[in-house]
């Protein structure tokens, strides 16, 4: 089970894209925290980071499936989408607005896993959070604040199965 992210690329032109990726964790490496991102498949994600070495991940809620995984960045900009956007804090990688949780990072170390499969290993340079996930009187994250989106095979939130892939987009 894997929380989903939207990476966030600038392309060629500077034009954000935004594509739908579950396989990432936390490690550790020697004297920081390093992010670990596996994107499989063709991706415009993977071309952009190829040209900048920096992205954004953004934790996908539940409020945020009208917006995920609706076009691929391969067919051009994702007009008719309607989404709202910042410049990173600390990087030049798009932000999305909506998002309660969302990495800045810089790729440390690209590996191929295979024909199809690329490993990012990313510094983590900033990290924007809503304050309500953090005001709990435990002092630790309130995952209900966070409302995440999980993936298993499906896409789960705390309490519900929301849907396979592609059910959210209604053109």
């Amino acid at each position: 089970m894997q929380p989903t992210f939207l990476i966030g690329t600038f392309d060629e032109n500077g034009v954000p894209n935004f594509a739908p990726i579950t396989w990432i964790c936390a490690s550790w490496n020697e004297d920081h925290f390093v992010f670990v991102i596996n994107m499989d498949g063709e991706k415009k994600s993977k071309d952009n980071v190829a040209l900048s070495g920096i992205m954004s991940a953004n934790l996908v809620s539940t409020d945020m499936l009208d917006f995920f995984g609706a076009k691929t960045g391969l067919d051009g900009e994702k007009k008719g989408i309607d989404y709202s956007w910042s410049m990173g804090e600390k990087l030049k990688v798009p932000t999305l607005d909506r998002s309660r949780y969302v990495y800045e990072l810089e790729v440390e170390r690209t590996i191929p896993m295979c024909e199809t499969t690329t490993m990012y290993l990313c510094a983590m340079r900033n990290i924007q959070v809503l304050r309500e996930v953090f005001e709990s009187p435990e002092e630790y994250p309130d995952l209900t604040a966070l409302d995440p989106v999980i993936y298993s095979g499906r896409y789960h939130s705390i309490d519900e199965c929301l849907g396979a892939i592609g059910d959210f987009w209604k053109p």
